[in-house]
């Protein structure tokens, strides 16, 4: 490959590319966010598909598939990919000290990250994985009520997430990943900026999800930094 290449991370092997310029519920703020950057044209990423699906059996993790797109030209072109999606993982490379983005490349609570398929590694990560201390998320059907709090900066974004909870099989036919069929879960389908939250209590409105789909809402700081609250419906 010209600009893309293989790397030996950590005795993992992974896909790296070279850098480029229903009714209300409230947070739990023990929440672990644990974020899959993915690729169906990366034969690298099925067994971390695979690590995801484990990890929604525990109830403390809200789990979020993300579909890149530098890999589509491979071959195959990610049913779920979005640039969103790219950008997205490209932001926490100068906060995690990355060279480029790779996958799969698990992201968690936007501080630490690990290569997705090496399941003791995320296991261990998540053991010691330090609680989310942002304010409060009251989330309804189409609107989030967020409580006071601390800032770390001057301001800290709001995202709105659209994920499908279950578990989605898609066959491949061209690719890395040729006669295959890759199990997902909380595939994210929308990554949507909301505003932002300056630590006074706020409410932001955002249209009802589509069907199938369920909403997650995100605080956190700016270009890439620390996840700060989390909920989900």
């Amino acid at each position: 490959m010209k600009q893309f290449m293989k790397l030996m991370l950590t005795g993992t092997v992974v896909c790296v590319m070279a850098s480029v310029s229903h009714g209300a519920s409230s947070n739990n703020r023990s929440l672990t966010v644990v974020e899959l950057f993915t690729s169906q044209g990366c034969s690298s990423c099925p067994p971390a598909n695979s690590n995801l699906i484990k990890l929604n059996k525990r109830e403390d993790v809200l789990t979020l598939s993300f579909a890149v797109t530098y890999w589509d030209y491979l071959g195959w072109k990610d049913l779920f990919g979005k640039q969103e999606f790219t950008d997205r993982q490209i932001a926490y490379e100068a906060p995690l000290h990355q060279s480029g983005p790779f996958t799969p490349q698990m992201v968690v609570n936007g501080t630490k990250t690990v290569v997705g398929n090496n399941l003791a590694e995320l296991t261990e990560l998540l053991s010691t994985a330090s609680r989310l201390t942002g304010p409060s998320i009251t989330l309804g059907h189409s609107r989030a009520e967020i409580g006071r709090g601390d800032v770390p900066r001057s301001a800290a974004d709001v995202w709105l997430i659209r994920y499908d909870p279950n578990v989605v099989n898609v066959p491949i036919a061209r690719g890395e990943n040729a006669g295959s069929t890759l199990p997902h879960t909380h595939v994210v389908h929308a990554l949507k900026p909301l505003g932002q939250w300056d630590g006074s209590p706020a409410t932001f409105d955002f249209p009802k999800a589509p069907d199938g789909l369920r909403t997650a809402i995100l605080i956190q700081e700016q270009q890439g930094g620390p996840i700060l609250a989390a909920a989900t419906d």
